[in-house]
């Protein structure tokens, strides 16, 4: 046992070694079925050897066994805990690049063996070095990022830089008889669309009470997010008592199928479905885009730069931006309920709480 954890010191310490020269490489999962098989069988025939030496559970296990588990970690691993920050020199080993069908085709092959039912609605370039994939997996949208030749699911990356100052908590909301909740999101940003879910729930408790708002800020995925800023921004101008009712559609129907074509005249058809469906008038929406959607989004994006908003999502409570304990409908109503100065009874409503989304920002 001494030579061993003698052993695991010495790694340490050349790891840490490794880091101050700048060498230290991060660790990547394989996309390839047969490369992780071949990592597993690796991994058994060391555990085989130190069978004798009970071991404490790692929180470094293999990607692959912890999906098998509960493939819900990738929503709180792959990106819950993994901040993208990337330095040319960790990714100088890789050669080449594939196209967005070849990443997709080899993320499809790895889910149909390690996540049965996963389903990519939709890939993208993210920067030089990595594709940003959406995966829908029992309803609920899991974002993960694959490098660019291919090959790996990227894990363990932490910025190097001066960490940011931690936002004010929902202890630091100014409290107000009638609070305001501005929800700032992108329409096809998948972390907005997390955060929507949630926040309709507490706006359907507490909307008598509080005024509740989502912003439509920015468009960083093209023509079709920018048609569905301006749907969401004039319905809430011709009818904002339907807007949380169309919102929880948006994220349940329309984002799945139209964020994996970026079809904008699937966005339009949709959206136009739904509002009917929900009594909202489709051509007084039409007709508010036409003539004043530009305005709405000029006037979002003025407000973002007003409070210092820089991702998606972010919940502003009072004019202060909130810190919730996560992105849960429980966690939102609790933040907006520090901005009463008299808590009305419905706050004392327990929502659900389980936590599914990843913890990430647009």
């Amino acid at each position: 046992m001494e030579e061993h954890e003698s052993e695991k010191g010495n790694n340490k310490g050349k790891k840490e070694e490794e880091h101050l020269k700048g060498e230290y490489k991060p660790e990547f999962t394989p996309l390839s079925v047969t490369q992780s098989t071949k990592l597993k069988d690796k991994k058994e025939k060391h555990q085989e050897r130190h069978k004798e030496e009970p071991k404490p559970n790692s929180n470094k296990e293999n990607l692959t066994n912890k999906l098998r588990e509960n493939p819900w970690i990738a929503s709180t691993i792959i990106l819950g805990g993994i901040i993208i920050f990337l330095l040319s020199t960790s990714f100088g080993g890789f050669t080449g690049q594939v196209t967005e069908n070849q990443a997709t085709e080899n993320l499809n092959n790895f889910l149909s063996t390690q996540a049965t039912g996963a389903e990519i609605t939709q890939i993208e370039s993210y920067n030089n070095y990595l594709f940003l994939a959406d995966i829908l997996f029992q309803g609920q949208n899991i974002p993960l990022y694959i490098t660019k030749d291919g090959k790996y699911i990227v894990q363990g990356l932490t910025p190097l830089g001066t960490p940011e100052p931690l936002e004010p908590t929902s202890s630091d909301i100014p409290k107000s008889n009638n609070p305001v909740v501005e929800l700032f999101i992108w329409a096809y940003c998948p972390y907005g669309v997390q955060a929507q879910g949630p926040l309709a729930e507490v706006a359907s408790l507490l909307g008598n009470s509080a005024d509740f708002k989502a912003v439509l800020y920015y468009d960083g995925h093209g023509a079709f997010e920018t048609q569905q800023n301006k749907i969401q921004s004039c319905i809430q101008e011709v009818a904002p008592e339907k807007y949380w009712a169309y919102a929880t559609g948006f994220v349940d129907n329309i984002y799945p199928k139209c964020g994996a074509t970026k079809d904008i005249d699937c966005d339009k058809t949709e959206s136009v479905k739904l509002m009917n469906s929900l009594g909202i008038n489709s051509n007084e929406v039409l007709s508010c885009i036409s003539s004043i959607g530009e305005t709405l989004i000029k006037e979002a994006s003025d407000r973002a730069t007003e409070l210092g908003v820089t991702g998606s999502p972010t919940l502003v409570i009072n004019g202060v931006k909130a810190n919730p304990a996560s992105r849960t409908a429980d966690a939102f109503k609790i933040a907006v309920c520090e901005g009463f100065n008299n808590l009305p009874e419905a706050c004392s409503t327990t929502l659900d709480d389980s936590t599914t989304t990843a913890a990430g920002n647009c």
